[in-house]
């Protein structure tokens, strides 16, 4: 049987972590970065091991003022530091929780950054594989983010968005841009039922982009987000399609 993964931003201080737990197949839990406390990682963490959850980190530039969102020009110095830290003090915690992290997944604007520089992308993930080259790295299909990680021996996960629309090239729309975040679930399902069977992503302008993903991401903050979710397994594993984790 095809499956899909359902993956979801979690442990960022929003309210959805608890029903998208009981939905989702991956969980990629923030790590003080963007965002991200110790009590909102640990309840995470210990949402995903209730209900069987994949757990992995999700790190992106410490700038929570701007969640993250915002492009810095920061030194690979600087850039390997805040990964490092980010990712020592999930495992910590997940440590604790007796969980175990399966993968890396970039946040926001260092992500955006990472899928069109793959020396961005580089630099980040050398620090992943510095931390734990048994960590994989969920990355966007299409994007600098696949070489860069398969080019320092890290296992790539190919990823899609179900809630943010897409360029012609297969990244995905600024979103300084109008409709670039999706909000009708039934639009959603039809976009994601075409990639599970087709391999295909929409683009904006209507054109057809190939892709390999086998991962959908759902943004924690979307305020749809458990209504999509839910509305993608049910349609999903109504198609045939199971819902499991790829880590």
């Amino acid at each position: 049987m095809t499956s899909i993964d359902l993956n979801a931003d979690l442990g960022e201080g929003l309210p959805n972590d608890a029903a998208l737990l009981e939905i989702v197949s991956s969980a990629s839990i923030a790590c003080g970065g963007h965002a991200g406390t110790e009590a909102t990682m640990r309840a995470a963490l210990q949402g995903a091991k209730a209900h069987g959850v994949v757990a992995g980190a999700h790190p992106g530039f410490a700038d929570p003022e701007n969640f993250g969102r915002r492009r810095l020009e920061i030194t690979a110095d600087e850039l390997t530091r805040q990964m490092r830290e980010q990712l020592a003090t999930l495992a910590a915690l997940a440590r604790d929780e007796g969980v175990e992290l399966r993968y890396v997944k970039l946040h926001g604007a260092l992500a955006n950054m990472a899928a069109e520089d793959e020396h961005v992308a580089s630099i980040a993930f050398a620090a992943v594989r510095n931390h734990d080259a048994h960590l994989a790295i969920l990355a966007i299909d299409n994007s600098a983010q696949v070489a860069a990680a398969e080019a320092l021996g890290l296992t790539v996960i190919h990823e899609a968005y179900a809630d943010r629309a897409y360029q012609p090239n297969g990244l995905l729309v600024p979103r300084s841009q109008p409709d670039a975040v999706l909000h009708n679930a039934e639009l959603i399902v039809q976009r994601a039922l075409r990639l599970a069977t087709l391999g295909e992503l929409v683009a904006a302008d209507g054109s057809a982009v190939a892709t390999v993903a086998r991962s959908l991401c759902i943004h924690g903050d979307n305020a749809e987000a458990v209504t999509i979710a839910r509305a993608l397994r049910d349609a999903l594993t109504e198609a045939g399609i199971s819902i499991a984790a790829s880590a």
